[in-house]
């Protein structure tokens, strides 16, 4: 018997469930790297940065199609969470910045940067399209509330600062998050006049590197 406020723990899965799990997720994370990089990349190069065989991921997923519509309904899942996690902060001013900083975060945007007009939604998505716009309006409106927040901003706005910020790629992982929270970051000051950006600014020629012509 657990002990009081210790959680109990959770049931394992049987050797194929928990197998097929671990597949799912290596199927997924391996299909936003290969699909942000090339959306035109064909699904055996998923299979193949996976580790999976091509039997394995065509049972989970039949068609490039399904794939990279869960992959997107998977991020439209992560926007939705953060969001609503920000309407759980009491303030409602940094609750929207916090929720800008950690969408920022797990890179949400740069599904619909990269694989918009590649896929067609299907109707399992549109509850959470739905509800994507019922938070988003809800954060902007707590903004407003206190006043911190420029009146002309919808919630439209959000998602072409959360665009811009995706847009922003370097080679090193590291130095692509703290460009991207700079400009946030100056974004953010757009709203409010207030604020010190985080991280050095551009370097010159720090981005000679996208004028260099791919193999």
């Amino acid at each position: 018997m657990p002990k009081q406020n210790e959680t109990p723990a959770q049931p394992r899965l049987p050797g194929r469930k928990a197998q097929a799990a671990r597949n799912d997720g290596l199927i997924l994370d391996a299909a936003r790297a290969v699909f942000l990089d090339d959306p035109t990349a064909p699904i055996a190069a998923v299979a193949e940065r996976a580790g999976v065989g091509i039997s394995a991921l065509y049972r989970r997923y039949p068609s490039k199609e399904v794939l990279l519509r869960t992959l997107c309904h998977e991020g439209l899942r992560r926007y939705n969470a953060e969001a609503g996690a920000a309407l759980e902060d009491s303030d409602g001013w940094r609750g929207f910045v916090g929720f800008l900083e950690r969408v920022v975060d797990a890179d949400v945007h740069s599904l619909t940067v990269r694989l918009a007009g590649t896929f067609t939604p299907d109707d399992a998505m549109l509850p959470d399209v739905l509800h994507s716009g019922e938070v988003t309006e809800e954060l902007v409106r707590r903004a407003h509330a206190t006043g911190r927040l420029r009146a002309d901003v919808s919630a439209l706005d959000i998602g072409l600062i959360l665009e811009a910020c995706a847009a922003i790629t370097m080679p090193g992982q590291v130095r692509t998050a703290e460009l991207r929270h700079r400009v946030l970051a100056l974004l953010i000051d757009g709203l409010r006049a207030e604020g010190e950006l985080p991280g050095p600014p551009p370097a010159p020629g720090e981005f000679a590197w996208r004028w260099e012509r791919k193999a």
